[in-house]
């Protein structure tokens, strides 16, 4: 009879523990509730950055901009610094980046449009860099936007390839995103901005 006793006294603390407390389920739906307020930033009059999926470890993000009447739109997953050491090793040297974690960052519009001073015609597509230590990357338009990373990347598919030059910032920006500063693209991560002109 003891033993029984005991042996529902175990039981019983065992479902005890194993229950959720009320502390718990209401940190969990705080979370919930903050992700979901999350879901839609709006960071200018010029763009506005939505969490499409906020549960990856790099957030898939899009970002939606204007460029005078007409707008495109930047789909990227944002990876974090974590205090290492991006370019040059996280992001190699003279090879081809996704621009992004996860996926291949996608590029987005409805009307043709000038990028640094040279035609893209209407669509999507995935949006490829190559970092360079100095001097200029250059900023690739592959008709292949639906695909992961830069690993299936095939440069026939190329439809656009220009350079523009990164900037040094004084502060270090955490998350990777894109941003629109007059008529510029910007790639913002660590301490370095990447404008790519952009313009009807």
């Amino acid at each position: 009879m003891n033993r029984i006793y005991l042996l529902s006294i175990i039981v019983s603390l065992f479902i005890v523990s194993c229950t959720p407390s009320e502390t718990t389920q209401q940190d969990t739906a705080e979370q919930a509730t903050e992700i979901q307020n999350q879901a839609e930033i709006t960071t200018s009059d010029l763009y506005e950055t939505k969490v499409v999926n906020g549960e990856l470890p790099s957030p898939l993000m899009e970002m939606s901009g204007n460029i005078g009447s007409e707008a495109i739109t930047v789909g990227y997953g944002s990876p974090s610094v974590k205090e290492r050491a991006v370019w040059g090793e996280l992001v190699p040297y003279n090879q081809v980046w996704r621009t992004g974690a996860n996926g291949a960052t996608t590029f987005e519009t409805a009307v043709d449009l000038k990028v640094q001073g040279e035609t893209l015609v209407a669509g999507k597509y995935g949006l490829f860099t190559i970092p360079s230590e100095s001097g200029e990357w250059i900023v690739i338009f592959n008709s292949i936007w639906e695909q992961w990373g830069a690993y299936e990347y095939d440069d026939s598919k190329d439809v656009l390839r220009v350079n523009t030059t990164p900037i040094e910032l004084e502060a270090s920006v955490e998350r990777l995103e894109f941003v629109m500063e007059d008529n510029n693209l910007v790639l913002r991560w660590e301490k370095l901005a990447l404008p790519i002109q952009v313009e009807l």
